[in-house]
Formats: structure tokens, sequence, C-alpha cells
């Protein structure tokens, strides 16, 4: 076979805008696959990491920035902050979500009602920007009222740490210890109506009774009023629109937008807008170390591709290895483990051939080991089998940390990966020289960060913790980037760019735009 007929077609190169674009976690995997990346983000730790990285970024609010602003954007992804969904079993994750589904639905509305607006395209499109508007209005006015009461709320709780301690002096000075002060005051504060002899102290309490009574007050308003990212969540749905519906523009060719499992809900709601605008869309619950991450950790992703016409669901993005259990210290022996592959090789994968069978989930200590050779400043050190005691309890009970073997895949990495212990398997004993705790690189490695990304900024491990899996953003963006693929091809595609993705290393650095940076940027077309 000669060397013409061996060299592969090289897929179609991507213009790609990331919206709430972190670190970088999404920008390397699309490097690797030759594509072109743009980020917007705000906080500052990462624009400096993304500036290290040679990743080009404008910092800033995405609310400041508009899809117009960049037209030859061909690809929109990104991950909008949803915290407040994270505890959607509470009144205020339950309102917050209630909230955005509302706001949606409005959009949606306002989508399908100007379908064939019988004045044409400029009307149907000022009828929807004028729905936009009214939310922006509405998510503004919240904001601020949001900020004035939590400016009250700092005042109030400040006038408490100041009554709290003019009561505890009253105290002392009435004859009391300063450990019988602070007794008395969690004594005195847990009253109804307390009644003292001394007319000083009952008359602090009640100063400091009526502060309590306001602050809840204010809690209960601010809750009330939601979280002021509800407006963020709806930042990436206007662009898709805006790029869908106004004059002049062209709608993005493929969208993949990420978060926490409880955002599924919100991509349900954004796929059937998606669906009203031609997209062809798929929702699913991707499971990171069934794409080689050697962590566990659970996303809801959402993808659609611009095919109109075509009404039937994008195919899933097929795993590549097997699901962790907990107990299987190492790959493919348990019941579980069997009953899932034999699962596997039952179902058809999008080409509609049997699924091959998966490979084996991967180790923190194999990632570690693979990383090394290709380290950049920070090492990624060799380490004697261990055992990771994480931050965090389980069950409920703190003290009951969690734990996981060398030998197996890390826990989901957090934004306190930095706190975890590294003990000698089997025991609470701490490693020794430093090794007790993962440094940035280590812990880059495990969310499949290159060993040699140029970590910066503030509050590195919350950054790590927050981003996109590299490897995991390999898989999906080639699944919706390039579904043309054959069986062949996409295994090539990823195994080629997993490679890259390891020995990964930073080629320039640049300085993060603003506005100004506008001009002249290839995706102004200005």
């Amino acid at each position: 076979m000669s060397h013409i007929e061996m060299e592969r077609p090289s897929p179609a190169k991507f213009r790609i805008l990331d919206l709430f674009a972190g670190p970088g976690g999404l920008d390397v995997a699309a490097h690797v696959l030759g594509h072109e990346v743009t980020g917007i983000e705000w906080d500052a730790g990462a624009c400096v990491t993304r500036a290290n990285a040679g990743m080009d970024t404008f910092q800033g609010d995405v609310r400041r920035y508009r899809a117009a602003f960049f037209p030859h954007a061909q690809v929109l992804t990104g991950g909008p902050p949803c915290q407040t969904f994270t505890v959607a079993g509470h009144g205020a994750g339950r309102r917050a979500l209630d909230d955005v589904l509302r706001y949606i639905d409005r959009l949606h509305t306002a989508v399908r009602d100007t379908a064939d607006h019988p004045d044409g395209p400029v009307k149907a499109w000022t009828q929807v920007f004028r729905t936009w508007r009214q939310i922006h209005e509405e998510l503004r006015r919240k904001e601020v009222e949001a900020r004035a009461l939590k400016a009250e709320k700092r005042a109030v709780e400040q006038s408490k740490t100041k009554k709290r301690k003019a009561m505890r002096e009253r105290l002392e000075a009435l004859g009391n210890s300063a450990e019988e002060a602070k007794r008395l005051i969690k004594d005195l504060e847990a009253l109804q109506t307390p009644d003292f002899p001394d007319a000083e102290l009952s008359g602090l309490l009640k100063e400091f009774g009526d502060l309590d009574g306001a602050l809840e007050k204010l809690k209960a308003r601010l809750e009330e009023l939601g979280d002021e990212r509800t407006g963020l969540v709806l930042q990436p749905l206007w662009w898709i629109i805006e790029r869908s519906r106004r004059p002049g523009a062209e709608a993005y060719e493929a969208v993949v937008l990420e978060q926490v499992p409880a955002v599924m809900r919100v991509w349900e709601e954004y796929a059937a807008v998606l669906r009203t605008l031609n997209y062809r869309t798929a929702k699913q619950f991707l499971h990171t170390e069934a794409f080689g991450v050697p962590q566990t950790r659970r996303r809801a992703v959402l993808m659609a591709r611009l095919e109109p016409g075509r009404r039937d669901p994008l195919p899933e993005v097929e795993e590549t290895h097997e699901l962790y259990h907990r107990g299987a210290s190492h790959p493919g022996t348990t019941k579980a483990d069997k009953a899932d592959t034999l699962t596997l090789e039952n179902v058809e994968n999008e080409n509609g051939h049997p699924r091959k069978k998966p490979e084996k989930w991967v180790s923190m200590k194999a990632a570690l080991e693979n990383a090394r050779p290709f380290s950049g400043e920070v090492p990624v050190r060799s380490r004697t089998p261990f055992t990771v005691v994480s931050n965090y309890g389980t069950g409920g009970v703190p003290e009951a940390r969690g734990r996981r073997d060398h030998d197996a895949p890390s826990a989901t990495i957090t934004g306190k990966v930095s706190r975890n212990r590294v003990v000698h398997q089997g025991t609470d004993k701490d490693l020794p020289d430093g090794l007790g705790r993962f440094n940035n690189a280590e812990a880059g490695v495990l969310q499949t960060f290159p060993a040699s990304y140029p970590w910066g900024g503030k509050d590195v491990p919350q950054q790590i913790g927050n981003a996109v899996p590299p490897r995991l953003a390999l898989h999906v963006l080639r699944h919706v980037l390039e579904p043309e693929l054959d069986e062949q091809e996409v295994e090539h595609r990823l195994k080629e760019g997993a490679g890259k993705l390891v020995a990964w290393k930073p080629e320039r650095t640049v300085v993060p735009l603003d506005h100004r940076g506008l001009k002249g940027h290839p995706l102004t077309g200005r």
C-alpha cells in the first residue's frame, strides 16, 4: 500500500467560541484535534492560567459580549455556572431551577411564535429580542436589589458581632470568666424572651434579638430573589437564538454544553428550543472514567448539530472504557464489570456495528506514571503504593473520609483537591517528603490536563476542580464535530488525540483581551 493510500484526510477545522471557558480544559482538547478556540472567562486566576497556556481569551463577564461580536465563530461551547442547582433538594435550588425553566419557556414561545412571521424576519427578530430584553431587565433589577440587600446583611452581621462582644464584656465585668461568658451568651441567645437581672445586659440582648430578626428577613428576601447566576445560565441559549434568528447572521454549526448532573433538566429545555431552530440534539449523562479519565465524575452534556430537515436525535457518545465499581481494586473482575461488558457487546454503535469491548478504566497510578515523562516545571512525582483520603466525609458523616487506593480511579476532583491526604496504602500515615499532598501538576493530571500545563493565578486547586476534563472534552468534540468518520478513523483520532494531550506543552504566552481586542480579531470580522 502506498504512502498516499495510507494517509487519512484531515477532518474539518472549526472556529470555536467557548463561554465560561475556565482554565482551558475544552480548549486544550480542541487544540490537539486541530481546532481554533477563543474563550470568554471572568475569573482572573483562570485567565492567568489561560494566558500562560497561550489560550486566546477575552477576560470579562459574558453578559458584556454578544453573539453578534463574533460572527465568524462556527461552534459554541460552554459550561455556565450552575452551583445553585447542585442543591436541587432544597427550596432555594428548586426555585432557582424553576426560574430558569420559566425564562427558557418564554424564549421558546417567542421563537416558536415568530417562526413564520407575516411581516418578515426583521419583525420576527424584533419580537424575539423584545422578550429577551424583558427577561434581561427583570434579572438586572433582581441583581441590583440583591446587591443592596447583601450589603445591608453584611452591616447587620457586623452589628451582631459588636453586640455579642459588648455582651461578653458586660458578663465578664459582672464577675464571669471568659469561658463562662461565652457559654452564657450562647444560652441567652437561645432564649426567645431573655430576662436578665442586669438592665444593661437585658438591653444588649434585646438589641441583639432585633438584629437577628432583621437578618432572617434579609435572608428570606435574598432567597426569594434567587441567584444572580440565573442570567448566566441563559446566556448560551440566547447566543444560539441570536445567531439563528437575527437577520444577516449565520447559525452555529454545532453546540456543546456541559455541567453538573442537576443541570440536565435545563439541557432538556434547551434541546427543545434547539430543535425548533433546526438542530439535531442529544442529552447524555457521561461518566468520566468511561472515557479514560482517571477519576469518577458525572457530567450532563448537551450536544447539537445544525441539520435542517432532520428530526431524529444525534447518537450518544460511545464509551471506550469500563465503568468503575466501588470495591474493584483493579479493573475487570467484579460481577458488575462482567455484566456491563456483556451489555455493551450486545449494543450497536452509531454506525450499526456491535460496540467494541471497552478498555479497563484508568487508575491514578497509571495516569500519573504515564504523565511523569512530560512534566514541566512542577514535577509529577513517583510514589509507593498509596491511598487518597478525601477532604470530604461520606454518608453524611464528616469523620468518615472517603478513601481510594492508587490502583483505582480518583474520586471526583474538586476545588479542595489540595486538602486530600495521600497516605501509605492501608494506613493513615502520610507519605513523606511532601508526597502527602498532590501538587498542581498531579491534580491536573487526574483531571487529564497535560503534566506541563502552566497553572497560574490564585486558587489553582479551584481552577482544576471546576475545569472540564480535557480527555472527556476530546471525546465529545470529536463526536459532535466529526460525525462522518468511520469506526477505524474514530479510533485513530481518539488515540492520536489522547497521545497529543498527554505530551502537550505550551508553545507561547498571550495577554488576555478586553473589548478593545475585538477590533481585528479573527472571529469578529472588524
